[in-house]
């Protein structure tokens, strides 16, 4: 099969953690009719095509499935709205060295 997404490509993916009717009651009328959702961006771990369900690996290590929403999603912070991928790579880099990682 041939997939659109690269593994090592950096994406964001999305999760349903909570569906409305499972949510607690604890919490704003307005919060109950809407699921908790979880979006996460990573390195993608296989190959896939959005709308997939794949795993990534997140700037902290961690392993998250999710389905494939996005590549190369921007931080929609205000500062712009363009990726950079050497700024993630170059970040990486910084903390290797910080851990000490490169002994």
């Amino acid at each position: 099969m041939n997939y659109d997404v690269k593994k090592g490509s950096w994406v964001q993916v999305h999760q349903i953690i909570l569906k409305p009717e499972e949510r607690t009651a604890k919490i704003p009328e307005e919060t109950k009719k809407v699921p908790l959702e979880l979006w996460v961006k990573g390195y993608l771990n296989v190959d896939g095509d959005i709308g997939d369900i794949v795993e990534i690996t997140t700037l902290t290590k961690r392993k998250v499935e999710g389905e494939l929403v996005e590549v190369n999603p921007i931080y929609d912070y205000g500062f712009g709205e363009e990726f950079v991928p050497e700024l993630v790579q170059i970040g990486e880099m910084v903390k290797s060295i910080v851990r000490g990682d490169d002994k």
